[in-house]
């Protein structure tokens, strides 16, 4: 066996020049296992004790994970070149996220030399072309998660490669890449069955077609992020299937309550989900999804301007681990909406953030309710102007450890006695 092109000779020879008390205490087999737990600068830092070290540290077997974001300024294509060379075949995570001046170039040479990598990060690698995935397709055929979010001049030519040379894959996060379209997710559907998550905020190109492939052809979907994809309806949606646990439909403005009455009957295992701006649903739709998915713990219902109190009973009813509720621009939320939701299980062992930005009906009496959730970490209450200063202080006196994010505007300063108003910063009061 070879250590970063040094023979056992080379070091056994180094071993016997070296009088340092730990090299000849334990064997190098140890010496190796001990140095494959460091991170990149430990690992630097410690070729630089001795010769050995210099060896045993920079041995491939302890490259097989790099994280090299705190380094993404100073990360060019040589340095990657260099990594892939001395890796070689025992790299098997890598994250080049921000690693904005890495090129094709330096990502062909990682994937012909590094042909059993398994996770790849390449989020905000802005000079990243279809031609670095086409590299990954022809050479890593053991690949199972790609992360290209940010990637602009990634396309559907990306996605068909993958799904040709990447059978393996089971996460892929393609988000604002605008030119993908349903054209490469049905390519990624077909030939990547094994698919549990995928990622695609704001590729406003993916359709219908493109989540009714997945949900078709990929019966291990867990997670779903089609966040902006204004095009994608009830038809979709109605077609996901019970393996999903994550769903991100925020800004799909044509989802209707079929939507949460198709999810409720067939996504029983739910525990996230994302619906702000979805305006057209209404407390039947949630009644629906209270009522089977008993799982969920998350849900941003920021600007479903028709949902009322009826909604959080039946989420009160239905769904006791809900943790994080956001309810932002919900305008017909009540404070006994918030009373029925303060009573419930979940209120009292696990909801934890509760968002109640721009709900003008809120007043004091919402946060008195609220002192027996005795979890809650969170309150978001900006612009509620009916609440106040003093019912906060009161709130914090039973909650201790609570942070809430609130402003209140400063009452304009009496007129000077002199004539002219003093100016004052009308800034908001951070609570």
């Amino acid at each position: 066996m070879t250590h970063s092109g040094r023979s056992k000779f080379e070091i056994t020879r180094f071993t016997n020049e070296d009088e340092n008390h730990i090299n000849r205490k334990l064997p190098k087999e140890l010496l190796l296992r001990i140095l494959s737990y460091l991170d990149v600068v430990s690992l630097c830092r410690c070729a630089q004790v001795s010769k050995l070290w210099n060896i045993l540290a920079l041995d491939g077997s302890n490259w097989q994970r790099i994280d090299l974001f705190e380094f993404q300024r100073d990360v060019e294509g040589p340095v990657i070149e260099n990594i892939s060379q001395r890796c070689g075949g025992f790299l098997r995570q890598l994250s080049l996220r921000g690693c904005e001046s890495i090129g094709d170039g330096s990502m062909k040479t990682l994937a012909q030399s590094c042909p059993n990598i398994e996770d790849l990060n390449l989020n905000k690698c802005k000079k990243i072309t279809d031609q670095t995935c086409q590299a990954l397709g022809r050479r890593c055929s053991k690949l199972q998660k790609i992360n290209l979010d940010s990637c602009p001049s990634v396309s559907d030519i990306s996605l068909k490669a993958l799904a040709d040379g990447c059978p393996l894959l089971t996460h892929v996060n393609v988000s604002w890449c605008q030119s993908i379209t349903e054209s490469g997710v049905e390519a990624l559907a077909r030939g990547c069955p094994k698919l549990k998550s995928f990622i695609c905020k704001g590729c406003k190109n993916v359709n219908d077609r493109a989540v009714i492939s997945l949900a078709t052809r990929c019966p291990d979907l867990e997670v779903l992020d089609i966040q902006g994809c204004e095009t994608v309806s009830d038809e979709a949606v109605s077609r996901l299937g019970g393996a999903l646990r994550r769903l991100c439909a925020s800004g799909c403005a044509r989802l209707t309550d079929a939507s949460l009455a198709a999810l409720a009957a067939a996504a029983p295992r739910l525990a996230t989900l994302e619906l702000a701006q979805c305006t057209q649903l209404t407390d039947a739709g949630f009644q629906a999804l209270a009522r089977n998915c008993r799982m969920l713990e998350r849900m941003d219902l920021e600007e479903c301007v028709l949902i009322t109190d009826a909604t959080l009973v039946h989420l009160s009813m239905g769904c006791p681990r809900l943790e994080k509720l956001t309810l932002s621009h919900c305008d017909l939320i009540t404070d006994n909406g918030i009373k029925q939701l303060s009573l419930s299980p979940c209120a009292a062992e696990h909801l934890t953030v509760l968002g109640l930005d721009n709900c003008p009906l809120v007043t004091d009496e919402a946060l008195e309710h609220l002192t027996s959730c005795h979890n809650l970490q969170l309150i978001e209450l900006y612009d509620c102007q009916m609440v106040t200063r003093n019912a906060i202080r009161k709130l914090r006196n039973h909650l201790p450890n609570i942070k809430v994010h609130a402003y209140f505007a400063p009452v304009t300063p009496p007129a000077a006695a002199g004539g002219a108003r003093p100016r004052y910063c009308r800034c908001c009061n951070i609570i």
